[in-house]
């Protein structure tokens, strides 16, 4: 239930008594997706609604997502979420439950209410494709829109964009990290919630990542899932090998067996006894895992205990505190580990959560608007991104111009919806893949380092600070 605002007067806009909220709703049940609602937002965006449609300010106003300053030590991000902020734009609605409940609130006058009960989104939404690399001041998804729908949209749209965006940035840096060795997600039990694992499987997916074990992931997205079994499972049987065996033969495609529930070299001896037997019963054991102490000196020490069983192409998947730097660590050091389960570093990305990210009003009335505020500056305009590359194919440089504009260069910006409707079919989750991929091929060398390196270049055309000047003359008390 949302909290009564204790700042306004207890009186309706019509000046009858309105009374507590609370005392009037009491506690609900979502009977439907909040996540598709309107009133998941922040009660300023409906404030201001309220404020916009009684001074008839209905005309067009364009809003830009975009990232201010990169976290530290970070060369680059990765755009992610636009196909959940699709959706969210195609079915965003106020259902009749919940305009019950806000005409009961007596915050909002009649006007507001029938304006949300009559809400669909009529604008129009450029993005970059999902996958794509960016950098500071590049919007990466713009609203085109009258601005009460505009203004309405803001908070569930960064609620998507930049979660995805978030985790999809982390994930980049451990695929570069990893040197080619499979990750998978298992960041489901740490994750910030359902919806936070759910999305953080396939934003993680999206750059690079070979599967998730969060099991809908693969029926609402095509996330491939995969999962291996707990200590718990080990505990649960008198003997440890007996636990291995029962457990290869209940589930005998694509075996993998935990080892360090009690000794790992026992128990990887254990693996080299029953592999024999597995066999005979036409199971092969695909791999064991290690998850915990050191993974690249006990990786080692099982790689040499299976090699001389024989068991040369079983392979060692590691997880337990896995981020990054371990992965670079390990790589650098050729351990004799072939993929890793990522859990708690990943799906929280622990060393930036979050980034410095806004939407903000970039046009109005076919005016541009600009936001002056120190350090939080924007550039006024519909903008376009252009990137160049250099002979070798790798990226060498962006311009932020104006929409329209001729560009040196590739244009990363492309329209989405128009007039409320998708103007080309939504794209393959392998298709997305596959350009995050591409994208992470052509960044230049020092970018694709954990360390910090020197800045991508992104130049803003003279007609950008051009329209600034125009925007700055003509402010309020300038």
């Amino acid at each position: 239930m949302l909290a009564p605002n204790r700042l306004q007067s207890c009186r309706a806009p019509n000046g009858t008594e309105r009374g507590n909220p609370r005392s009037k709703v009491g506690k609900r049940e979502f009977p439907f997706d909040p996540g598709a609602s309107l009133l998941l937002t922040d009660l300023y965006e409906l404030n201001m609604v309220q404020a916009y449609l009684d001074a008839g300010m209905t005309d067009t106003a364009v809003f830009e997502f975009f990232v201010r300053k990169l976290p530290a030590s970070r060369g680059f991000l990765m755009a992610a979420g636009l196909e959940q902020a699709v959706a969210f734009l195609k079915t965003a609605r106020v259902s009749e439950a919940e305009q019950r409940w806000l005409a009961e609130s007596g915050r909002f006058r009649d006007n507001t209410l029938d304006y949300l009960a009559d809400f669909h989104f009529t604008g129009d939404l450029h993005a970059m494709p999902e996958g794509t690399v960016f950098f500071p001041d590049e919007p990466i998804a713009r609203i085109t829109a009258p601005l009460p729908e505009a203004q309405l949209l803001e908070s569930r749209l960064i609620n998507l964009l930049h979660f995805q965006t978030v985790i999809a940035s982390k994930a980049a840096r451990m695929v570069l990290a990893s040197q080619d060795r499979a990750l998978v997600d298992f960041g489901l039990r740490r994750a910030h919630g359902s919806e936070a694992g759910l999305l953080a499987a396939r934003a993680s997916y999206i750059a690079g990542f070979a599967a998730s074990a969060t099991t809908p992931a693969e029926w609402l997205y095509g996330v491939p899932i995969t999962g291996t079994m707990a200590h718990s499972f080990i505990q649960a049987h008198d003997d440890e090998a007996a636990a291995f065996l029962a457990f290869a033969r209940s589930r005998p495609d694509n075996v993998v067996l935990l080892l360090d529930t009690y000794d790992t070299e026992t128990a990887a001896h254990s693996v080299v006894r029953i592999a024999p037997i597995l066999a005979g019963e036409g199971i092969e054991l695909r791999g064991v895992r290690l998850d915990s102490g050191d993974l690249a000196e006990e990786a080692r020490l099982v790689r040499g205990i299976l090699d001389r069983g024989g068991l040369t192409s079983v392979q060692i998947f590691a997880s337990g505190g896995v981020d990054e730097d371990l992965l670079q660590r390990y790589a650098s050091q050729n351990a004799p580990i072939d993929g890793y389960g990522i859990g708690t570093s990943l799906t929280t990305s622990s060393d930036a959560p979050a980034l410095d990210c806004a939407y903000k009003l970039q046009e109005y009335s076919g005016q541009p608007k600009r936001k002056l505020s120190t350090g939080k500056a924007t550039w006024p305009g519909r903008k376009q991104v252009f990137r160049r590359y250099g002979s070798d194919g790798t990226m060498v440089g962006d311009v932020l111009t104006l929409e329209g504009q001729a560009g040196d260069g590739e244009a990363l910006i492309q329209p989405v919806l128009i007039n409320g409707k998708r103007i080309q079919p939504e794209p393959d989750l392998q298709d997305s893949r596959a350009h995050a991929a591409s994208q992470l091929d052509l960044l230049p060398p020092h970018l694709k380092r954990l360390e910090s390196a020197p800045a991508y270049p992104v130049m803003v055309a003279e007609s950008v600070k051009a329209l600034a000047e125009q925007a700055d003359s003509v402010r309020p008390g300038s």
